[in-house]
């Protein structure tokens, strides 16, 4: 038994998973089976005392840590290499309270989960599109989702945070506790200390009208133009996200609008003028719980097999980006690799930006370069390549910087870029709350 295991069997017991155990194979597994990380021991973890005991052992053995919430971080983060993994993945309650609009949610809490605690109240949340991805890796690191235009960024939606500190202590981050905390952790990831818990704002959205159209590849010049167009000037309510599928005859243009405003109607005629866009052979949109709008790219995020992102920032879709989207689409290296834009606009755009960490906040695209591959492929390297030379291509026309959630764990520069006049401060909370660089979930603050 190694010292760590004798310091934290006796607290944990089964639930301290070590390489000699049955479901050790197991419990090292994400979402990327791309990632092949072998921990020293994993911790599951059923509340914060437990975490701060977990905290402690692994700076007192001086092994790394890393911390799994919903496991679906591509790089992995959520396990490292002779590490202790804090998993939170057994802390999953959501409690609503209704007559406040709020959500307190554990640290293990996936999107699906609460959206579906949510549901029964006809009440929604900022969240992405993905009903695995955890809440906790989502909200602190920005947060892009289908209701951003009317909600914000998952940021702006945080009203405190229960966090244990690499020292071991536990404090709460809001407006009456540590503000400073709070505002790091609007945007700066889990680079302060384990969220154990949250409370969130919830919003009025029983129903939203949303949906997918495609269209052929022929098309995608126009669509890309008159979508840059509708997008530039829609309301809040209405938020669009476009890219391409790929397919066995080729590419395919998605255009997927989530109306959420509470006029049916303005909305129907809102998406009537995407339709018009093109000639969609798909149209399947319609009036749907906020959870099945979430649930529409669930077949293009599939556990278990190998994914590679690559990300950059742009003002809009017109001219070099959307060529570059479509030139991407066109030499994809498998039928599987996506290209996804998502929009921050409306109530998010309207954030101050030194009012959070998250300092991106003019109108603009994020775009998703997501290779994807079945493991045993004889030639993994071309879906790299592939991914590479797409975000090259769009790095001429992009902005400093990237969604923080999405740079890749080498990516210092860009990291600190995307934080533009926000980063002296967030560089002084991390030494004020984690000098010592224990949670690096987002590279290049220390």
């Amino acid at each position: 038994m190694t010292p760590i295991e004798k310091v934290l069997r006796p607290r944990l017991g089964e639930r301290l998973v070590a390489p000699v155990d049955a479901g050790y194979a197991t419990a090292r597994l994400v979402w990327n089976a791309a990632v092949d990380a072998r921990p020293a021991v994993i911790a599951r973890c059923r509340d914060a005392a437990e975490v701060a005991v977990v905290v402690r052992a692994a700076r007192a053995a001086g092994l790394p840590l890393s911390v799994r919430g919903g496991g679906h971080d591509w790089a992995g983060r959520a396990v490292r290499d002779g590490g202790v993994v804090v998993d939170l993945s057994d802390m999953r309650g959501v409690t609503v309270d209704a007559a406040a609009g709020e959500a307190v949610v554990r640290g293990g809490v996936t999107t699906g989960e609460l959206l579906a605690a949510a549901r029964p109240f006809g009440l929604a949340a900022a969240t992405g599109v993905e009903q695995g991805v955890g809440m906790v890796g989502f909200t602190t690191g920005g947060g892009y989702g289908p209701l951003i235009g009317r909600c914000g960024l998952g940021a702006d939606n945080l009203l405190s945070a229960e966090v244990v500190l690499a020292d071991g202590s536990t404090v709460v981050a809001g407006p009456e506790g540590d503000d400073e905390l709070w505002w790091a952790l609007r945007g700066g990831g889990g680079n302060f200390g384990v969220v154990t818990s949250m409370r969130l704002k919830l919003h009025p959205v029983p129903i939203v009208l949303a949906g997918m159209l495609l269209f052929p590849f022929a098309e995608a010049a126009t669509v890309l133009s008159g979508y840059s167009d509708i997008v530039a000037e829609a309301p809040d309510a209405l938020t669009v996200m476009t890219g391409f599928f790929p397919g066995p005859h080729g590419p395919s243009v998605f255009v997927c609008p989530v109306w959420c405003g509470p006029d049916m109607a303005a909305g129907e005629r809102h998406i009537a003028r995407l339709r018009a866009l093109g000639h969609p052979f798909v149209d399947q949109v319609g009036p749907m719980p906020v959870a099945a709008a979430v649930g529409m790219f669930a077949g293009n995020a599939v556990p278990g097999n190998h994914y590679l992102l690559r990300s950059a920032w742009v003002p809009d879709l017109r001219g070099a980006a959307g060529e570059a989207l479509a030139s991407g689409a066109a030499t994809a290296s498998s039928v599987s690799s996506v290209l996804f834009v998502s929009r921050l606009h409306g109530a998010a755009s309207r954030v101050e930006p030194a009012a959070t960490a998250f300092a991106h906040r003019r109108p603009h695209q994020v775009i998703e370069v997501i290779a994807v591959w079945a493991p045993g492929d004889p030639a993994p390297g071309r879906h790299r390549d592939w991914a590479d030379a797409t975000a090259a291509t769009l790095a001429e026309v992009a902005l400093p910087g990237a969604y923080p959630n999405q740079v890749g764990p080498h990516e210092d520069a860009r990291a600190r870029e995307s934080f533009a006049g926000n980063l002296g401060r967030l560089l002084e909370a991390k030494r004020k709350y984690d000098p010592g660089d224990v949670f690096s979930a987002i590279p290049g603050l220390l």
